[in-house]
């Protein structure tokens, strides 16, 4: 009490002496402070783990352990959230998106911190995910959360929400514009001008929390060796359609293989199936193991047949054959061992996969194209960090950010124009096959996430359940035309739903339908209801969409629908009650 006593003090006095565009800059970098804090803690606390689950492992054999560390993680993680956060995990993403969406860009208070802890033993664990969605969400949640603890509208938590998702990008990467622009690209469906303060403020502040704290200890970063050379231009252009069809590849079997495993009946046994798969494609492909970045610097430093270290092909001799076998190997399983992590019930994103499949796409293209000796040797680590933008690119549909990204982690622009070329080429071949990214496509299908469709968007806001008229009188199907008059005098609607004792609707009668006879004594007396009454030209159900429910309006010209769920009558809904909702919301809109 004392505290909402203080907190109320203070709103007050902020609404006389600050205005809500600075409260909102000001807002904007604590959140930035916070999420980057929260990012370093994620970081760190991952990389401890890590080191002290493999410290120990010889690099000249396969590690058993291997075997059994995802199985411990996934598990834990399930019983962490399932029966202490009594939260359900996924793509965090998808979640803050469906959470503006569908929710006012209100995220629940648990998520900025849960997502730290699920993922910390996720990945710590070896899980073949990333930290970078897990902490979006933890920074989305920590924007969201504030914006409601200082009362400000659904546009403004929105930005906040934004805030949170750039300042920790921004954190974990030491990557101020890629921040930015991710929260602009995946996260905001609008920005305006006075949007990219904020944006601006939290993200350096991120930048600023991981510089002090962490130095260039980020989770990624590599300087540039290599200058960018024009003539190898043509190989960049096929690198950018090989990386498209890669991320095609990557959304389409994480998609398929999450579907099976969670067609799996029961948490523990899903967890129990989806780590002991996990832990064999580690045990023979040891890079799968947590995020990857280490394989990425691997390759990066030339070092490619260090990537066979703690595997069953370990060899001191550099072998071209099996480091191909190996690498596309990678290729092929990666995408199916980040769904069994995802799909089995742990936690983690696809940011990381993606810049991880990326990278080994770009270092095998450039290794063979170098072992054919059809031209002078091009460069592997400019092909390995230029193929990590193409993936991401793709498989999240968000080119800017990609290339920005790896612009900023190599500390320069060598890269800018083929970081230009892969992206665009890569983004415009997943374009052809999937028009939405692996984080909006099942929102999209729903119909809960509309882009570029102000209409629907408005629309998709309206909650069918608060539009549901129940003021009809209903009438039994055995009732007589007498009875029924009798309703019509005390009602002020025309439609009188026919229900029986189950509440099952058995058609409805209309004025129109009764009132040549309803003034006929004898009719009165022995007309039934059920003989009447005639069926609607459709239903609705209390959980479709609006626009399922326009398009039924649409397609049968009625004005009136009957709602049943579960095969119960729980009233009707009306065009014109909708309409007066969509109005609602146009000027609700407008005014914030």
């Amino acid at each position: 009490m004392k505290f909402k006593g203080l907190l109320l003090k203070f709103l007050i006095w902020r609404v006389k002496h600050v205005s809500t565009t600075n409260f909102v800059i000001i807002t904007s970098g604590i959140i930035g402070i916070i999420a980057g804090l929260a990012a370093v803690t994620l970081k760190e606390s991952v990389h401890v783990l890590q080191n002290f689950l493999t410290r120990d492992f010889q690099q000249e054999f396969g590690n058993y352990l291997y075997l059994s560390y995802p199985l411990i993680g996934i598990v834990l993680t399930l019983l962490l959230s399932k029966y202490i956060l009594k939260e359900k995990l996924g793509h965090g993403i998808t979640d803050i998106l469906y959470s503006i969406s569908k929710k006012s860009s209100i995220v629940k208070r648990t998520k900025t911190f849960s997502r730290m802890l699920t993922s910390t033993l996720t990945v710590g664990f070896g899980g073949s995910v990333g930290l970078e969605a897990p902490i979006v969400v933890t920074g989305s949640a920590i924007g969201s959360n504030i914006g409601r603890l200082v009362h400000l509208n659904y546009k403004q938590r929105t930005l906040l929400i934004g805030c949170g998702s750039a300042g920790a990008i921004s954190a974990i990467f030491n990557s101020p514009i890629a921040g930015v622009i991710f929260s602009i690209e995946v996260i905001l469906a609008e920005v305006t001008i006075s949007s990219f303060i904020p944006l601006l403020i939290a993200s350096v502040c991120g930048a600023l929390v991981s510089l002090t704290l962490l130095g260039d200890d980020v989770l990624f970063s590599f300087n540039l060796t290599d200058e960018f050379i024009a003539s190898d231009t043509p190989f960049y252009i096929f690198l950018g359609i090989f990386t498209g069809l890669v991320a095609l590849y990557f959304t389409r079997v994480v998609g398929k293989v999450e579907g099976m495993i969670k067609n799996v009946k029961g948490d523990l046994n899903r967890a129990i199936l989806g780590g002991v798969s996990l832990g064999f494609l580690i045990f023979l492909l040891p890079p799968l193991y947590g995020e990857g970045y280490d394989t990425i610097t691997k390759l990066l430093e030339g070092n490619a047949q260090d990537i066979l270290n703690n595997s069953l092909f370990f060899d001191d001799i550099e072998s071209f054959f099996l480091i191909v076998l190996f690498a596309a190997g990678i290729i092929l399983v990666k995408p199916v061992a980040t769904a069994l992590t995802i799909g089995s019930g742990g936690s983690g994103g696809i940011f990381a996969p993606s810049l991880f499949l990326g990278g080994v796409t770009g270092f095998l293209f450039a290794y063979l194209i170098n072992k054919t000796g059809i031209t002078a040797p091009i460069s592997l680590s400019n092909f390995t960090l230029v193929g990590m933008s193409g993936v991401m690119s793709g498989v999240l549909h968000a080119p800017l950010t990609a290339i920005f990204l790896i612009a900023e982690i190599t500390s320069g622009y060598t890269l800018f124009v083929p970081l230009m070329i892969v992206s665009a080429i890569s983004y415009s071949t997943i374009s052809y096959f999937e028009k939405f990214s692996i984080y909006t496509k099942p929102l999209v299908e729903k119909g809960d996430l509309i882009y570029h469709d102000k209409d629907r968007q408005v629309l998709s806001l309206i909650d069918l359940k608060k539009v549901i008229e129940t003021d009809l009188l209903t009438i039994d199907p055995d009732a007589t035309l007498g009875e029924l008059v009798d309703l019509v005098r005390f009602s002020k609607r025309n439609i009188f739903p026919v229900v029986n004792q189950e509440r099952e609707l058995m058609g409805i009668v209309t004025l129109d339908d009764i009132r040549e006879i309803m003034f006929d004594e004898e009719s009165r007396k022995n007309i039934i209801v059920n003989t009447l009454m005639h069926s609607p030209p459709t239903f609705v159900t209390g959980k479709e969409n609006m626009r399922s429910v326009m398009m039924k309006f649409e397609k049968t010209g009625a004005w009136n629908l009957p709602v049943l769920e579960e095969g119960k009558y729980e009233g009707f809904v009306s065009k014109s009650r909708i309409f007066n909702a969509y109005r609602k919301k146009l000027i609700r809109q407008q005014i914030e």
